[in-house]
């Protein structure tokens, strides 16, 4: 089956979830080893799959669907082959900000998976706690939580 094939049957997969549709903005993060991605982002962030579509090669994933934190986050593998003009680089013009209600659990959980530390927990003049971190894909995450008064 080719991958147009596969997007074709992937596309009706997709319709038919009983899923609410997401709304807002979702990222959609196209990274080198998605799947590994996505076993990160369940141990470091606690997120949960909701969708798995692997590519014929049986190595890549075409699409993931997941949620964090009541958060849409979509990720696939690169797929330069199919025109996409793009290879995978690393997050340098976005941070993917999580607001959540115990800073420490979330901060110590994600860097225990393997998140490097870029900006350890502070209080912020803007009232939050507030952290920065790296994941093994090359995204940057903030997390923040606000202080109570």
């Amino acid at each position: 089956m080719s991958v147009t094939a596969t997007m074709d049957s992937a596309a009706a997969d997709i319709a038919a979830l009983a899923a609410p549709p997401m709304t807002g903005i979702t990222p959609h993060l196209n990274l080198v080893g998605a799947s590994e991605a996505s076993a990160f982002y369940q141990k470091a962030f606690g997120a949960r799959e909701m969708l798995r579509l692997p590519a014929d090669d049986g190595q890549r994933l075409m699409h993931c669907a997941l949620v964090i934190n009541g958060g849409d986050l979509m990720i696939c593998d690169c797929f330069p082959e199919m025109g996409h003009g793009y290879e995978h680089q690393p997050s340098a013009s976005f941070t993917m900000h999580l607001q959540v209600d115990d800073i420490e659990a979330w901060f110590a959980r994600a860097v225990d998976a393997g998140a490097q530390v870029l900006q350890p927990i502070e209080d912020m003049f803007w009232g939050d706690r507030y952290a920065r971190l790296l994941d093994p894909y090359g995204v940057h995450w903030s997390m923040g939580q606000t202080k109570a008064a």
